[in-house]
């Protein structure tokens, strides 16, 4: 294979407090998504291959690029942070931020948490998500030709923490930078993924559209 993309979904609800709510495109979500398809097609940068999780913000971001028909895969989800940080505040006292500038230093709480096994009854381990991104990355990159990954943050940041060996408050700092709809490609070199794009969003770069450079 020549290499994998991975992207970002589309900017969701904002306003979600919960896993449901927040599972949905906003409108600008859809115009992002759009307008990287526009770029993917206009730079000839084509993928043979496009993969997504099945959650409602990647088959939406997916079919808003219009670069073909993505297969979907449920090991290509996010982590479920709303259920994490209802958690976190049950047991440890931290309450789910009412701004999002209140995330900056509540997440990396819930992810040092998390990590730590310190979070009873979450959905899945810390070490079952890692590992299920690494079984479905590593059958991707065993296909031809380069492939798309529409995903979202989180996993974007545990994959850069699994081939950067970061720990997780640097792994924290990531997820927080990672732009909706933002590409990061991964080459092998040796016998290991490494990244070689981190964050890219061509597609926003022009004075317009730098209001649509969102992270939440």
């Amino acid at each position: 294979m020549s290499h994998i993309t991975l992207v970002r979904h589309g900017q969701a609800n904002t306003q979600a407090r919960d896993e449901a709510s927040y599972d949905r495109l906003s409108d600008l979500g859809h115009r992002q998504a759009a307008w990287l398809g526009d770029h993917l097609r206009a730079s000839a940068n084509h993928h043979p291959r496009v993969y997504s999780g099945t959650l409602q913000r990647h088959v939406e971001t997916a079919r808003g690029m219009a670069v073909g028909d993505a297969v979907q895969d449920e090991r290509l989800n996010e982590l479920e942070y709303f259920t994490l940080a209802k958690l976190m505040e049950e047991q440890h006292g931290l309450p789910m931020p009412v701004e999002r500038e209140g995330f900056v230093s509540h997440l990396p709480q819930v992810f040092s948490a998390w990590h730590d096994g310190k979070l009873e009854g979450a959905p899945e381990t810390f070490a079952q998500f890692e590992t299920r991104i690494t079984d479905v990355l590593s059958e991707i990159s065993q296909g031809p030709g380069a492939g798309l990954v529409v995903t979202s943050g989180g996993l974007i940041a545990i994959v850069m923490r699994q081939m950067m060996g970061l720990d997780m408050q640097a792994t924290a700092r990531i997820a927080l930078a990672i732009m909706n709809t933002s590409m990061h490609r991964m080459y092998m070199i040796g016998d290991r993924m490494s990244p070689v794009l981190f964050n890219a969003v061509p597609h926003l770069e022009t004075p317009d559209r730098h209001f649509a450079q969102t992270h939440f």
